[in-house]
């Protein structure tokens, strides 16, 4: 188990600095000029932004940019816009060119409405797609089981962004079952913090957990077939207690996999959730930075998702050995 964790460990830090040496080499040798971004013409000269690569250091050697953006991450940095100095305090992932703010300060605050949109659809998806994926399995080939792969079929052909507009402009604007304003902070008020998410999150979790339904009730078939189960039914084990503990245990583990992957993808990519719902996150974040060419904010939101990506995978490998022992030889 020891070994098992030492692999995966060192692979996510092989992981996470490739993708920092990348983010860094497209920052400084990408297609945007940084100084152009940072001051455009004709507002600024040529030598005004020779000047403002001399002081971002952008002449440099790609190892040294690299090592330097690394360290401020640690330890803080002086960053030096011309005649302009900013005392960047650790963790310094830059200075906002639109802002003129520590990015860190920035996008901070954004970090938990992201998190919280993530978490709650993650749990919806769950406990919506699980659930019907083994009430389909238990009744495979009937009309209860056709239904129910039909339904999520139809739900996943309705493109994710269409969906989310179309539950926000009915059950938000229209007809007012939910608020319009979807994020309230945890701390002012746990209750509106929950009422205001919740319509993203039934609009994330059904979207999402009909893929679930479907897996489900693939993995739980196929642990259906399996020797043990069979097995237990000869030995006259309650149905009950064969689904949860013995087709369920075997049928979550594939299951766990995906969902480990998803959950990233949710914590890294609920743009359009924030900007239709009007949700002060990570994403929404990066989009604005996007569209202003505030590079710094770029590159910080870019490193901060692999990095949550790279981390909620390794959990996942390591959760996976919990479940299912095999693993731990690979």
């Amino acid at each position: 188990m020891i070994g098992f964790v030492v692999r995966r460990l060192i692979s996510a830090i092989l992981v996470l600095f490739v993708i920092s040496v990348a983010v860094v080499a497209l920052f400084t040798y990408g297609p945007s000029d940084p100084a152009d971004a940072m001051c455009p013409e004709p507002k600024c000269t040529a030598e005004r932004q020779d000047a403002i690569r001399e002081a971002l250091n952008l002449d440099a050697p790609l190892h040294v940019q690299y090592t330097e953006y690394m360290t401020g991450i640690f330890k803080g940095r002086e960053i030096a816009f011309g005649s302009e100095s900013y005392d960047c305090e650790a963790p310094c992932f830059g200075v906002s060119f639109i802002y003129r703010v520590n990015v860190w300060d920035d996008i901070k605050d954004r970090i938990g409405p992201t998190v919280s949109v993530a978490v709650g659809a993650g749990v919806t998806i769950l406990l919506i797609g699980v659930p019907i994926g083994m009430f389909a399995a238990r009744r495979r080939g009937t009309s209860a089981d056709k239904a129910v792969i039909g339904a999520t079929l139809v739900i996943e052909s309705i493109p994710y962004y269409l969906f989310v507009l179309l539950a926000f402009l009915y059950l938000a604007v229209s007809a007012g079952i939910f608020p319009q304003e979807g994020y309230h902070p945890l701390t002012d008020s746990p209750l509106k913090w929950a009422w205001g998410l919740m319509l993203p999150w039934l609009a994330l979790g059904l979207v999402n957990s009909s893929k679930y339904a479907r897996f489900t009730r693939g993995s739980m078939i196929e642990a259906f077939n399996e020797d043990y189960v069979r097995t237990a039914r000869a030995k006259g084990l309650p149905e009950r207690r064969i689904v949860n503990r013995h087709a369920l245990r075997a049928a979550v583990v594939p299951i766990v996999t995906i969902f480990g992957i998803d959950f990233g993808a949710l914590l890294t990519g609920t743009i359009f959730t924030e900007l239709i719902f009007g949700i002060p996150g990570l994403g929404l974040r990066a989009l604005n930075a996007v569209s202003q060419s505030d590079l710094p904010v770029i590159e910080a939101t870019t490193l901060i998702s692999a990095f949550i990506i790279v981390v909620t995978n390794l959990l996942v490998d390591l959760f996976y050995s919990v479940l299912d022992p095999r693993v731990r030889l690979t």
